[in-house]
């Protein structure tokens, strides 16, 4: 009903619109430039919900948007964009002379900023990099993350994939158009090349953490400007820490000093104001191990503590409330399990492999090539089924496994040496076994160095 409100004003009877609000493919004859204004925005905000243009739009009010445009639909709304943009800049040239007080802020000015902020609110973040070409205005609200803090109000989120299968180098991945992406190269030394590297995505950012000949460093991915940046730095330089994101918010906790001591200390980091805010310290010191969010706190679990050379079993919970850490015991005991499980030191394994789906947790048990469940009453894991095929690892590195919405992905390739290629698999976790589905596969190295998941 709302359309209805705004064609009312532009000249409802040349816009065509039926009693049941179908609106024709075929503008007017002699259509005025408003019926050409309204036809445009009405062809955006119908493919930004995944509607095509003769669909009952009766119920077209505002919600949650899951159905995003595919490749097609695309290339029409986004030329849907530029029309209007055209007619904008056609409109002003003729308003000129008698109005030259015009507010280009409301990018397609004929229907005003908030609709116009609507309409792309809808679209996919895949399309925001040609929107951004259509003019100054749409780049600056681009730019701006106006528009990522709006959806993540409005709970619409689209999740990719970042990834490293080779030193610098970093791809993102859209599982929801199978889209591969390239982004641009760090620039780096030969120092944080070669250094222990960890990394998390929050907000709109990809935070990558090393070392540099002297000191630690942070090298900052934006999606919004499609570029690296480095100079950040937290209250306590740290790397093999554990770390989990939610929304524009993250943590990182334990893990080693320049020194090679172990920390308790822990941070948080938010995007929105580019600050690292000191926490409570843990309870106990510990390093190599994972982070995440589960029931809104923050968990840490697993890692090697101080002067122990076997894995923490216990995990630490942080309430944001009572600002304070509280011990779980026995809340990760799962390299105690299977033959050949602690064969190798403490210290030559990979943190857990811990992913969190619709607020419940998983782990990927590399030693035996199993998917866990954690019980949250009874403080134990349950085996409920296989990793995907490809899923080999070096005592669980070069392995990723994460949440991706409401998916668990496993990202990996085979050790063989003609098995240069990666995979990511995807599960959305039922009552049953897992049934792993292919997203897509590339020629690459297959050793996954560093992945983070970005949702925005």
């Amino acid at each position: 009903m709302w359309l209805a409100v705004i064609v009312r004003p532009l000249c409802i009877s040349s816009v065509m619109l039926e009693e049941s609000y179908h609106v024709s493919r075929d503008l007017p004859c002699a259509c005025e430039q408003a019926s050409k204004w309204i036809y445009y925005a009405f062809q955006v905000i119908e493919h930004s919900k995944g509607k095509r243009p003769l669909e009952d739009v009766a119920d077209i009010g505002l919600r949650k948007s899951s159905k995003l445009l595919d490749a097609q639909e695309k290339e029409e709304a986004v030329q849907c964009l530029h029309d209007l943009s055209l007619c904008q800049e056609e409109h002003s040239d003729k308003q000129h002379e008698s109005d030259t007080h015009s507010d280009s802020s409301s990018l397609i000015h004929q229907i005003g900023r908030d609709l116009s902020v609507n309409c792309l609110l809808h679209c996919s973040r895949s399309d925001y990099g040609s929107i951004a070409s259509l003019n100054q205005s749409f780049r600056s609200l681009i730019q701006s993350g106006e528009l990522y803090r709006l959806r993540r109000q409005m709970g619409i989120v689209e999740h990719w994939v970042y990834f490293s299968c080779n030193l610098l180098e970093w791809e993102a991945f859209d599982p929801i158009r199978s889209r591969w992406m390239h982004l641009p190269a760090m620039t780096s030394n030969e120092c944080f090349m070669c250094s222990d590297k960890e990394s998390l995505a929050v907000g709109t950012e990809l935070l990558v953490f090393g070392k540099e000949i002297e000191s630690h460093v942070i090298y900052k991915y934006s999606i919004l400007t499609n570029s690296w940046s480095s100079g950040m730095k937290t209250n306590t330089p740290r790397c093999l820490f554990g770390s989990g994101s939610l929304g524009e918010i993250a943590i990182v906790a334990g893990g080693c000093d320049s020194r090679g001591n172990i920390l308790s200390s822990a941070e948080l980091y938010n995007s929105e104001t580019g600050t690292w805010e000191t926490l409570p310290s843990m309870n106990k010191p510990r390093k190599l191990c994972s982070g995440v969010f589960l029931d809104g706190k923050f968990h840490i679990i697993g890692g090697v503590g101080v002067g122990n050379s076997n894995v923490l079993t216990c995990g630490e919970v942080y309430d944001f409330k009572a600002r304070s850490w509280t011990e779980v015991p026995d809340m990760f005991p799962a390299r105690n399990r299977g033959a050949g499980a602690n064969d190798a030191p403490a210290i030559a394994k990979a943190p857990p492999l811990l992913a969190v789906v619709k607020n419940e947790l998983y782990a990927a048990y590399y030693a035996e090539n199993e998917v866990w469940k954690y019980d949250k009453q009874r403080n134990l894991w349950i085996t409920i089924g296989r990793l995907p095929e490809q899923a080999t690892s070096m005592n669980g590195w070069g392995l990723a496994f994460r949440a991706c919405g409401d998916q668990l992905i496993v990202i990996g390739g085979p050790r063989a040496l003609n098995g240069r290629f990666i995979e990511i698999n995807s599960w959305e976790p039922t009552e049953g076994a897992p049934n792993w589905n292919l997203l897509g596969r590339k020629h690459s190295g297959s050793f996954v160095y560093n992945c983070a998941v970005m949702g925005c």
